[in-house]
């Protein structure tokens, strides 16, 4: 059975003082739950600030974005040995917003998702479609050449989001079959690239509007793995509520 990774990413929200306070409010609140690996992504600033909050606590720390050069003229980047130093041990890539606002392509994702695991940083690869997509009956095709292009060259050692570019802030969700469709068909095609073995390894978060009220019957769906959270992850008791959401599994190995 595949543990299940919840992670919450705040995009360009809460001040480092912030961070902390959020970590004191939630560590306590799932200090007993072991059957799922729980990961913030704050702001760059808030970093090294968070990691040093939860160190005694079994949350993880992971960045919203990163370049794939190790230095250089790269104004306003961040490196992974950077991410290493303050406390990082995954990365999102790939968000639908940094495919849309900042123009990154699948070919670049891949360049920081295979950097990413060269240093030893799990990436946390996002894809989905936009509403005219899916309206179009583009989904499959839109997420099966998102997933050819993101992970060329990469190793199965990863985690994907899939997250309907259409539900991000929405309000909108898709209902547990057609998210569990959709996940179903991103693990068909991990095993095509990857072997069937380490397909099934692979865990497969959604993200769209993920709340507390919805969280458990989406996490029910067999090849949902978990959720990547944005507006209700803000909130300690609110993100709680959907860590403690996930179905029994295996316990944490720390």
């Amino acid at each position: 059975m595949r543990r299940a990774i919840i992670a919450a990413n705040w995009k360009m929200q809460k001040t480092a003082a912030e961070a902390v306070a959020f970590a004191e409010k939630l560590a306590p609140l799932i200090r007993d739950v072991e059957h799922v690996d729980v990961v913030v992504a704050p702001p760059y600033t808030a970093l090294a600030a968070l990691a040093a909050a939860l160190s005694a606590d079994r949350i993880e720390v992971a960045a919203q974005n990163v370049h794939p050069e190790a230095s250089g003229a790269y104004t306003g980047e961040i490196s992974l040995e950077m991410l290493r130093e303050a406390g990082c041990s995954r990365v999102i890539v790939g968000h639908s917003e940094r495919r849309a606002q900042f123009g990154e392509t699948s070919a670049f994702v891949a360049q920081k998702v295979c950097a990413a695991q060269a240093a030893g940083l799990e990436p946390i690869v996002c894809v989905g479609e936009v509403l005219a997509e899916r309206e179009a009956g583009q989904t499959e095709a839109v997420i099966g050449r998102q997933l050819e292009e993101s992970l060329e060259g990469a190793s199965p050692d990863l985690v994907i989001a899939y997250e309907p570019v259409w539900a991000i802030g929405t309000g909108r969700t898709a209902t547990p079959d057609t998210a569990q469709e959709v996940h179903a068909f991103i693990r068909k095609r991990l095993g095509l690239r990857f072997g069937p073995r380490p397909a099934e390894a692979i865990r497969i978060q959604y993200g769209g509007s993920v709340k507390p009220e919805n969280a458990a019957d989406l996490l029910a769906c067999p090849d949902i793995d978990g959720a990547l959270v944005g507006g209700a992850s803000l909130d300690p008791e609110s993100f709680s509520a959907i860590i403690r959401s996930c179905p029994a599994g295996p316990e944490s190995p720390r």
